[in-house]
């Protein structure tokens, strides 16, 4: 069985900022519903790490969506909750996660190619928190299992990891 950490490039967990730190810091996550025993199973993986390593869980906002597509959306209304000072809410950083499994059509093609771009997009704005991208693009439903708990370990950890990572650079 593939341990909870297998893919993380370079991770170790004692060079992650102190919980101290991370006690004091506000998550987004915006996950979206299709595929839901892929998608639920991710958005459980980044929970249970932020959790781990020191956001208080009062601290992660969810937001569901229906699809992958939606994302971008999500994710830019809750960077504009975030750049609004007279809202409580000041994200460190917001989580996509998604899966998209390819089909017979090009609309595989489509939801990848604009959530991503549209993520990306997101990343460019000045100001804004980081927008960490855990959409899963696979060709089978058994590699997005595979990688949302399964031999691969799980992309929702990742994401949370990268998440943590993003909104504590100093420079």
């Amino acid at each position: 069985m593939a341990t909870q950490y297998q893919n993380l490039s370079g991770y170790d967990p004692d060079l992650m900022p102190e919980a101290e730190v991370l006690e004091q810091q506000s998550y987004a996550i915006a996950v979206a519903d299709w595929n839901p025993e892929v998608t639920h199973a991710l958005l459980q993986g980044a929970i249970d790490t932020l959790v781990k390593h020191g956001v208080v869980r009062s601290n992660i906002k969810i937001v569901h969506v229906p699809g992958t597509f939606e994302l971008t959306f999500a994710a830019r209304q809750l960077i504009s909750d975030s750049l609004n000072p007279s809202l409580p809410s000041n994200y460190n950083a917001v989580i996509v996660l998604g899966c998209v499994v390819q089909g017979d059509t090009p609309h595989f093609t489509y939801v990848c190619e604009g959530v991503t771009y549209g993520i990306a997009h997101l990343n460019t704005m000045a100001g804004t928190p980081p927008v960490v991208f855990g959409v899963l693009t696979t060709a089978t439903m058994q590699q997005a299992t595979d990688r949302a708990g399964g031999i691969h370990g799980n992309k929702g950890v990742e994401a949370a990891i990268t998440a943590v990572k993003m909104a504590n650079i100093i420079w």
